[in-house]
């Protein structure tokens, strides 16, 4: 019985260790993700000034730009995060509950 007791408490530190690591790769991913996206978001702000101080395009058509992609980069991430946060944390709960 102790055996058993055992295996069982070694099998879910082990699924708990798995779950933490799973956390901090989706953690990385994410920063990465939006580091990249906040990279794409500033290069399409300093183009859009870009075209404004040439005379391209107008001042609202730059501001629209700039402001449209940083929304979508922040709501976009927003969801990701939440989404996977969410499934890790019913997981986590699910091997408590287990315990």
């Amino acid at each position: 019985m102790t055996t058993l007791n055992n295996n069982q408490n070694s099998t879910s530190s082990t699924t708990e260790q798995m779950v933490i690591k799973e956390r901090l790769r989706q953690a990385r991913l994410s920063f990465n993700i939006v580091l990249g996206l906040t990279i794409i978001s500033a290069i399409i702000s300093v183009i859009g000034i870009g075209f404004l101080l040439s005379g391209k395009t107008s001042e609202g058509t730059a501001t629209t730009a700039g402001g449209l992609a940083s929304k979508i980069v922040s709501i976009s991430l927003l969801k990701i995060t939440k989404d996977s946060n969410e499934r890790l944390d019913k997981i986590a709960t699910e091997f408590q509950d287990e315990d």
